[in-house]
C-alpha cells in the first residue's frame, strides 16, 4: 500500500488529497510525516518537505509530480481534462494557484507578526498575491469549477490557495484580493458547496486552528 506523508494545514498536502477524495482512492494510506517538521523528515524524503508519496521502495516528492503520478496510476474518473487544450488549461490554473497565489503567501507569512514586519516585503509580496489572483479570472470560465464544469485537478489546487487568501491574508493587513477580481469570487463561493472541497476546507481549517491553538500556547 502507498502512503502519503501530509498535514491538514499544508495546502500542498490538501491539494494531493483532494485529488485522492475525488477519484475515490482507498488504497493509499494518509499518514504523518515522521520528524516533520525537523530534519529528521529527511531520512523519508530528501527534499524534507511534504507532501510526500511512499511507494515503498521509493518516495515520490513536490505535489505536482505526485498529482501526475496518481493520474496516470489512477486515469478514472479522468482530472486533466479531455482534450490537449483543456489540459493546459487546468495546468495553467494549477500552476498559476501555486506559484503566484500560495507561495507568495508562504513566503509572506513572517509578514503577519506586525512587531518585525517590513512594509515593503510585505507589499511586493501580497502584490504579487493579488496579481495571481487577479490572473486567474481570465482563465475560470464561470462554471463553479475551474474548467469545463467538472472537477479538475486545477480546483485540487484552486481550494487551499483560496483557503489562504480567505484565511492568511488578513494577518498581512491589506485589502482582500477577492475585491478585485468578482470571477474568483464567485468560483470560491460556489466551490465551497461540493462535498470533496468540503471536506479538504474542513482538514485545512482544522489544522489552521491546531496551529493558532500552538501559537497561543506559545504566547501564554
Amino acid at each position: 500500500m502507498m502512503k502519503l506523508y501530509s498535514g491538514d494545514l499544508s495546502p500542498y498536502s490538501a491539494k494531493v488529497r483532494m485529488q485522492i477524495y475525488a477519484k475515490g482512492i482507498e488504497d493509499i494510506e494518509l499518514a504523518a510525516p515522521p520528524g516533520f517538521p525537523q530534519a529528521g523528515f529527511s531520512k523519508v524524503s530528501p527534499i524534507a518537505r511534504i507532501p510526500a508519496l511512499d511507494l515503498g521502495d521509493e518516495v515520490i516528492a513536490e505535489s505536482e509530480v505526485i498529482s501526475e503520478y496518481l493520474e496516470e496510476v489512477y486515469p478514472t474518473p479522468p482530472l486533466l481534462g479531455a482534450s490537449p487544450r483543456e489540459r493546459a488549461r487546468i495546468r495553467t490554473i494549477s500552476r498559476i494557484a501555486d506559484i503566484y497565489v500560495m507561495n507568495n503567501i508562504f513566503m509572506c507569512i513572517p509578514q503577519g507578526r506586525r512587531s518585525t514586519r517590513s512594509d515593503a516585503v510585505r507589499d511586493l509580496l501580497t502584490g504579487q498575491t493579488a496579481r495571481g489572483v487577479r490572473t486567474l479570472e481570465h482563465y475560470l470560465d464561470g462554471s463553479g469549477f475551474a474548467v469545463g464544469g467538472a472537477l479538475t485537478l486545477a480546483d485540487c489546487t484552486l481550494v487551499p490557495a483560496l483557503f489562504l487568501v480567505e484565511n492568511v491574508t488578513p494577518t498581512f493587513d491589506v485589502p482582500d484580493p477577492l475585491q478585485e477580481a468578482p470571477k474568483v469570487g464567485a468560483y470560491w463561493r460556489q466551490i465551497q458547496e461540493n462535498p470533496i472541497a468540503a471536506r479538504v476546507l474542513v482538514e485545512l481549517h482544522r489544522g489552521l486552528e491546531e496551529r493558532r491553538e500552538l501559537m497561543r500556547k506559545a504566547g501564554a
